[in-house]
């Protein structure tokens, strides 16, 4: 069993060092080279917990591709503001390419911004980075700062990478209406998880690997749930179609990977594309 994964703070380091891991890839889909700076001992210590297959190693390649899509369509659609919650160990405003006056906030607890900020001490971002400490469960808090946020952009893209699956419904839904009542808040990418995935993670996964940091939100009707609370889908880029179009499908054992191949035979189409929609990030508007 993992002991490295103490918290949800801790899953900051095991997505910096997978980042890391792929851009020392001879074919990788991205370059992160302070990844691994941020990553250090600790998120060395958590990469040598992950079995070789875990599918979430795979998984946060794949996001990080699909999130960075989402970033640059919505700066050519006049986003002048990225809002980058529960940032953990991101380096999008080092790595991407960006407009200089392009305003990033990114938003985590006081022990995150502090450790990022002395490990890239020196590192020149590519557009005006700010850093903000706070607790996003102090709702009274979070208002005041969204409200000044929303009150110097033009355009808000507001990123939630990686935070919503652990929290409750309740909060993912205070979360989603606090947003909502930002008028220039344009885009939001959030996690989507379908129910069987939810299943599994509680039932095998998940409870094994990560006992520490178990996925919390798991709405029945994800889609229905962001409707109630003003928000639609624009885009659902899944991980498996764009796993295939970036020629980097998810690493199955070869047992696991005939199995599925026999069911899908003799899967209706619906049940097929089912199997495939199982975790996606969506890109949603205000309704």
């Amino acid at each position: 069993m993992n002991q490295v994964i103490k918290n949800v703070s801790d899953t900051a380091f095991l997505v910096a060092g997978l980042r890391a891991l792929e851009t020392e890839r001879p074919d990788p889909l991205f370059r992160d080279p302070l990844a691994a700076k941020l990553a250090g001992e600790h998120g060395r210590n958590i990469l040598a917990t992950v079995p070789k297959r875990f599918p979430g190693s795979w998984s946060v390649v794949i996001r990080t591709v699909i999130i960075d899509d989402y970033i640059t369509d919505a700066i050519k659609n006049g986003v002048d503001t990225i809002l980058n919650l529960g940032a953990g160990l991101d380096t999008r405003p080092y790595r991407m390419d960006l407009p200089k006056g392009l305003r990033w906030i990114e938003v985590d607890f006081p022990h995150v911004i502090d450790l990022k900020a002395e490990r890239l001490a020196g590192e020149r971002p590519n557009c005006t980075l700010e850093h903000v400490r706070l607790d996003l469960t102090d709702r009274a808090a979070r208002q005041s700062f969204f409200a000044e946020v929303n009150g110097r952009a033009k355009a808000i893209l507001v990123i939630t990478e990686g935070v919503t699956p652990y929290l409750t419904e309740d909060a993912v839904g205070a979360l989603a209406d606090d947003l909502r009542s930002l008028d220039k808040v344009r885009y939001w990418v959030v996690d989507y998880f379908s129910p069987l995935v939810n299943k599994y993670y509680g039932a095998r996964g998940r409870a094994r690997f990560m006992q520490a940091a178990p996925f919390v939100f798991q709405p029945k009707d994800w889609f229905g749930f962001f409707a109630a609370h003003g928000w639609k889908a624009e885009q659902v880029r899944y991980l498996a179609d764009e796993g295939d179009r970036l020629k980097r499908p998810l690493p199955l054992r070869p047992l696991m990977r005939l199995w599925l191949g026999i069911v899908s035979m003799i899967a209706s189409p619906e049940r097929r594309r089912a199997m495939r929609s199982y975790a996606a990030y969506v890109l949603l508007v205000p309704k």
